[in-house]
C-alpha cells in the first residue's frame, strides 16, 4: 500500500512564488469582478469569486479522494483536516483556476455562448489547470502521490479533464441561476453551488479513478482503466453541460420543424 510522502521536503522559494503570485492574480480578478458587476448592475460575478475562495475549505476532502499530500516542512498553512495542512495559497488557487474562468465563461453565456465556444473555454482551462499544478508539483510543493495513470511532468491528466469539467458545470450553472433570479438575493446560493458542482465533477466523474487509487492493493492496469473512464465520464459532462446552454436551446428550437411549435387539439 503507497503511502503519502509526508517528510517530503518543500521548496520553499516555489511556495513563496506562487503564494504571492495567485493572491496577485486573485486580486486582479476580483478588480475585474467589481468592474463587470457595476457595469451590469450585479453582484454576480464577485460573489463568484467569493464563493471559490470559501470552496478552498473543502479542499482536505479532495485531498483525500485524489491522493494529493502538501509538502509540510516549512508549509504555510492556515488548518490542517484528515492529517493534511492545507496551504495559504490553496483559496487564491481556486479562485484562479476555477472561478477565473468561470467568470468569463458567465459573461459570454449571458452573451450568446455556443456549443464550440464552450469547448474553447474547456480547452483553456484544461491547459490553466496543466500550467498551474506543473509548476507546484515539479517546483517542489505537492504531488498526487497515488498510483496515478497518464501522467504529463508527474501531473495526472485525468485530473485536469475532471477539473475542467467542474469549471464548465459552476459556470453553466451559475449563468442559469443568474438568468432565473429575480433579485439579487438567490445570487448568494453560488456559495453553496460551487461545492456542490465541484464534487459533482471530481468525485462523480471521477469515481471509477478514486475507487482504484484507494483500493487494498492498487494496480497501475485498474488505475489506468478507471483514470480512462473517468476521463471519459469528465467528456460527457462537458458535452452535457453544452447542451444546456440557452443559445444551443434556443436553436434546437428553431431547428424544429413548424408543426411541433403548434399547440396540440383534441
Amino acid at each position: 500500500m503507497l503511502t503519502a510522502p509526508i517528510d517530503h521536503p518543500l521548496n520553499l522559494a516555489t511556495q513563496s512564488v506562487l503564494t504571492y503570485g495567485s493572491y496577485l492574480v486573485t486580486a486582479v480578478l476580483l478588480v475585474i469582478a467589481i468592474v463587470m458587476g457595476i457595469r451590469q448592475k450585479t453582484p454576480f460575478y464577485v460573489l463568484l469569486i467569493v464563493a471559490a475562495f470559501v470552496g478552498a475549505f473543502a479542499e482536505p476532502l479532495y485531498d483525500v479522494g485524489m491522493t494529493l499530500w502538501f509538502y509540510t516542512p516549512g508549509l504555510w498553512n492556515t488548518f490542517t483536516a484528515f492529517s493534511i495542512p492545507q496551504p495559504v495559497w490553496a483559496h487564491s488557487g481556486y479562485v484562479v483556476l476555477y472561478a477565473g474562468p468561470a467568470m468569463f465563461i458567465c459573461d459570454r453565456i449571458a452573451k450568446g455562448l455556443t456549443a464550440s465556444g464552450l469547448y474553447q473555454w474547456a480547452a483553456i482551462e484544461l491547459a490553466c489547470s496543466c500550467v498551474f499544478e506543473m509548476i507546484g508539483i515539479n517546483g517542489g510543493l505537492y504531488e498526487y502521490w497515488g498510483p496515478h495513470a497518464f501522467r504529463i511532468l508527474n501531473y495526472p491528466l485525468a485530473i485536469g479533464m475532471l477539473e475542467t469539467a467542474q469549471v464548465v458545470c459552476l459556470a453553466v450553472a451559475a449563468a442559469e441561476l443568474r438568468r432565473r433570479s429575480t433579485s439579487h438575493w438567490p445570487l448568494l446560493g453560488l456559495i453553496v453551488m460551487f461545492p456542490c458542482t465541484f464534487y459533482l465533477g471530481n468525485f462523480g466523474a471521477g469515481a471509477p479513478m478514486i475507487i482504484a487509487l484507494h483500493l487494498e492493493n492498487p494496480s497501475m492496469l485498474m488505475s489506468t482503466i478507471c483514470s480512462a473512464i473517468s476521463i471519459g465520464f469528465a467528456l460527457v459532462l462537458i458535452f452535457g453541460a453544452s447542451k444546456l446552454l440557452p443559445a444551443e436551446q434556443a436553436a434546437a428550437v428553431a431547428r424544429r420543424p413548424a408543426s411541433s411549435h403548434l399547440p396540440q387539439t383534441a
